[in-house]
């Protein structure tokens, strides 16, 4: 049963401000709105529609599809929209002026606070317009040679398998792969996937955060420790899981990390950041020349040339937007809502789950097949029927159709959604 208004303001003690919560004027008092959530256990507020009505009210997105796949891009919020907007506008009223002089000094600041939500410090932390720009300077920067082992997955992201292919080819590395059988809630068989195929030769090991295909989360910090007694390096990709659910860099003692922050932080399109252990920086070549590529500044990961600085800046009121829900409430509301939606359909005939539904293995991103059928064939009937965008995955191991809600998206919404699901099923050939 969905949880009623009555009810949340009965469970909180709130019965005499039943006025306070109508639509208007939760939306015209969102400070108040949140000081009375603060006096609820963020697992609670995960399942109240009036407190995430507020949420997706802060959203521009089109009322004539249900987007459900946003571990693709995820639309900004309308603070987020006209902070880039705004800064668009200055920045062509005269753009050297405005870009260099006055855009470009929110830099700093920008990196301070990604830094600060990261728990690192801001001379870690190099701001890039995505997760494989980021990635890619690292993995082409490593001073690697002819026969070093790099361990990988076959499951990794397709930008970063062929980034190391490149490296391959190019310098004689050697690639060795894991070939991952998901879902997995055993993270002694995840951890042992990567670490068994550890050698003397190893010099790096990539993983991947949260797989982008099925929302697998694999033990980082357990692979990164048996990595790190061996004199590994590690290479964590964060593409889905910064601001998706909870961790600092520390907690992984990753010594490379790379993100987008169009996804998950719900930053301008075009966003991320790179992440360098401090006494790295200094051994790791930027891709784009620099006046003196072995200084131990990470600035010298920013030399890109002219670049929109109205996307970057915007970032700013992203973080503001994840810090006015809250990175603990977003985490519980996501997994609800992956809940939400697979609690009715995963134990129909014919229904195949691909990701692990446990807290800890999997938040917002869900992988559903259906027996018999092709990943695109239930992809087609939910876009044709009901409206719904999602994305059909074929990859190595995982064949289904990813599904991926955000905070702005209603229990309505996944009402449709499994009612697509169940006529989907009900269909004759």
């Amino acid at each position: 049963m969905k949880p009623s208004r009555r009810a949340f303001i009965k469970s909180t003690g709130l019965a005499s401000l039943t006025l306070f919560f109508n639509r208007k004027a939760w939306s015209r008092d969102l400070d108040k709105a949140l000081s009375y959530a603060e006096q609820i256990p963020p697992s609670t507020l995960a399942s109240d529609e009036d407190f995430w009505y507020y949420v997706q009210q802060s959203f521009t997105t089109s009322s004539e599809i249900i987007n459900l796949n946003n571990g693709g891009v995820s639309p900004s919020p309308k603070i987020v929209q006209d902070a880039m907007k705004r800064y668009h506008d200055m920045s062509n009223e005269a753009p050297s002026y405005y870009m260099w002089r006055v855009l470009d000094m929110g830099r700093e600041p920008l990196r301070e606070r990604l830094a600060a939500m990261s728990g690192v410090s801001a001379e870690e932390i190099a701001l890039h317009r995505n997760a494989s720009e980021a990635l890619e300077t690292i993995i082409f920067g490593l001073d690697l040679k002819a026969g070093d082992e790099v361990v990988l997955s076959k499951q990794d992201y397709p930008n970063m398998c062929n980034a190391w292919k490149q490296r391959e080819l190019r310098d004689g590395i050697k690639l060795v792969w894991v070939n991952l059988e998901l879902p997995s809630t055993d993270n002694n068989y995840l951890t042992e996937a990567y670490t068994s195929k550890f050698t003397t030769k190893t010099k790096i090991v990539h993983i991947t955060h949260i797989i982008n295909w099925n929302g697998q989360i694999l033990p980082v910090r357990a692979i990164a420790d048996r990595a790190h007694e061996m004199g590994i390096e590690v290479l964590v990709d964060g593409a889905h899981s910064f601001a998706h659910f909870q961790f600092t860099l520390p907690e992984l003692d990753c010594d490379y990390f790379g993100t987008s922050l169009h996804k998950w932080l719900t930053s301008s399109i075009g966003t991320g950041f790179m992440y360098i252990r401090k006494e790295k920086i200094k051994n790791i070549y930027p891709l784009f020349g620099t006046e003196d590529p072995k200084k131990d500044d990470i600035r010298k990961f920013e030399a890109l040339g002219t670049r929109p600085f109205f996307i970057e800046q915007a970032t700013g009121k992203a973080i503001d937007f994840y810090h006015m829900i809250g990175a603990e409430r977003k985490e519980e509301r996501l997994f609800y809502l992956k809940k939400y939606w697979t609690d009715q359909v995963k134990d129909l005939p014919g229904v195949i789950i691909n990701t692990p539904l446990e807290k800890g293995f999997s938040c917002a991103i869900c992988n559903i097949a259906i027996e018999g059928k092709k990943p695109e064939e239930l992809d087609s009937f939910l876009m044709e029927h009901f409206k719904i965008h999602t994305v059909a995955i074929n990859w190595e191991n995982i064949h289904g159709v990813r599904i991926t809600p955000n905070v702005y998206t209603t229990l309505e919404d996944l009402d449709k959604l499994v009612k697509g699901i169940k006529s989907f099923l009900a269909k004759k050939d």
